[in-house]
């Protein structure tokens, strides 16, 4: 069995990344409590979980940075349009 490939991460929606997570994470405590009881077959399976823990996480920090700019972005820009629109003149007479 290959690692799993990033690219299938990156095709998964937001939901279906956070199941996808949780998933991974469930069957790497699966492994653990079998390496504890002994009862182990392929420990091989410890690599693929870990990485696949990885793969998705990242996935999940690439869209949060991603969001995070773009909302960075808009209040930027808003702030520029509110700064740069004419305010009206008061007469100190």
């Amino acid at each position: 069995m290959s690692l799993p490939k990033i690219k299938e991460a990156r095709e998964l929606s937001d939901a279906a990344l956070a199941e996808q997570i949780l998933a991974a994470k469930r069957q790497l405590m699966e492994l653990r409590l079998q390496q504890a009881t002994g009862r182990m077959e392929k420990p091989h399976l410890f690599k693929h979980a870990k990485h696949r823990v990885a793969q998705l996480m990242t996935v999940e920090r690439e869209r949060q940075i991603a969001a995070d700019a773009e909302a960075t972005e808009k209040s930027a820009a808003a702030k520029e349009a509110a700064g740069s629109a004419p305010s009206p003149e008061v007469s100190q007479e």
